[in-house]
């Protein structure tokens, strides 16, 4: 049964959680900001429209999610006097207390991702390790696992693109997650994911291990500037197609986008290489090539900003062993973070997508630091 004592900790939290997002200001501000979209000729400019309103978006998701706490703690003090009168079952309590739990626990873990690029949507990258067909299979299991995470937060995903293995699985594929603050959640991800269990593609039955990569950077929007240099570009085109052969051989309608980078940090030059083959239209894949190049060095540019925060070639450890951040050993049923010791039992709950209580424990203890 639901103690009085944990109703009133849970009320205090909801309270302490508005004095730190400050939201009586945000209501104000919101305000303000609505005002400044009734000037006439607003949408003259439409890049600086789409800027206002981003902005406004982003206080209200703020304000939206804490009165709806508010609502459900209300909701859980009368019904903590009501039951004293027998008009509320215990039952009842009880639903609304884990209900108020939930949604406390939610806007705590929302209050670690203030930093600009947290709320952007998110393009996560995973590669295969070596090992074959093996860690191609287990590069698929990850993308179903993120997938599977992303519709249960009501995220829309499209994959830009996508390598078959050579038997079985995937050697490649390039996810955008769209939602918000996708980017702050799936960045606890990036690093090296280890698999341990009896492979069904060794004949001996052997217990194998494979590895597969996760990099996940903000997707940039027309509302955030990030410059181009056409004279550093170059394009090649073709046939994009995936199993099954569709679109093969039929249009080059792929792009393969390189990017002659030079980091005017440092000096240091690479190529970057995007390949997308999202559509079967080629100006939209370049146009969506265009923008993953835009969110890689926007990217870029954080790492330098935040000098606190590693750089993310310095996160590109090598796919072997003693370099993962994530075990999942699938024969002693346990999945465990190395950098929170975070370990739960329920391996298939996991690979169905259930990583919040490991993103969770990250923000927990990493969010703090970034700041």
């Amino acid at each position: 049964m639901t103690t009085q004592d944990q109703i009133k900790q849970t009320i205090e939290r909801k309270s302490a959680l508005g004095r730190y997002l400050d939201i009586d200001s945000k209501r104000i501000q919101i305000e303000e900001e609505e005002l400044r979209t009734h000037v006439p000729g607003f949408w003259e400019n439409p890049k600086a429209a789409q800027v206002q309103m981003k902005k406004i978006k982003d206080l209200r998701n703020w304000i939206d999610s804490y009165d709806e706490l508010d609502k459900i703690t209300q909701e859980l003090s009368l019904a903590a006097e009501f039951i004293k009168e027998g008009l509320v079952d215990e039952d009842e309590l009880d639903q609304l207390y884990a209900k108020a739990t939930e949604k406390v626990q939610a806007l705590e873990l929302l209050n670690m991702l203030r930093r600009e690029e947290d709320s952007l949507p998110a393009v996560l990258k995973i590669n295969s390790g070596a090992g074959g067909t093996e860690s191609q299979d287990w590069a698929s299991m990850l993308m179903r696992m993120y997938l599977r995470w992303a519709e249960s937060k009501g995220y829309k995903t499209s994959i830009a693109h996508l390598i078959d293995g050579d038997e079985a699985g995937i050697k490649s594929v390039t996810i955008n997650v769209d939602g918000a603050f996708a980017y702050g959640y799936l960045k606890s991800e990036n690093g090296v994911h280890r698999l341990v269990r009896v492979s069904p593609y060794n004949a001996q039955g052997k217990r194998m291990t494979s590895f597969a990569s996760v990099f996940v950077t903000p997707l940039v929007d027309d509302t955030i500037e990030v410059r181009l240099d056409p004279a550093l570009m170059s394009w090649d085109t073709f046939r994009s197609g995936g199993a099954g052969g569709q679109n093969v051989n039929k249009v080059e309608s792929g792009v393969r986008l390189r990017y002659q980078y030079t980091d005017p940090y440092t000096g240091e030059q690479e190529e970057i290489l995007i390949e997308n083959t999202e559509t079967r239209d080629q100006p939209k894949n370049k146009e969506n090539a265009l923008r993953l190049l835009k969110s890689m060095l926007y990217e870029k540019e954080l790492q330098h900003r935040l000098a606190e925060q590693r750089k993310i070639e310095d996160s590109k450890l090598k796919i072997e062993w003693g370099s993962q951040i994530r075990s999942y050993v699938f024969d002693d049923r346990r999945v465990k973070d190395h950098r929170t010791n975070h370990q739960t039992s329920d391996v298939n709950a996991v690979m169905d997508g259930n990583l919040d209580p490991f993103i969770k424990d990250y923000l927990m203890q990493f969010a703090q630091k970034e700041d």
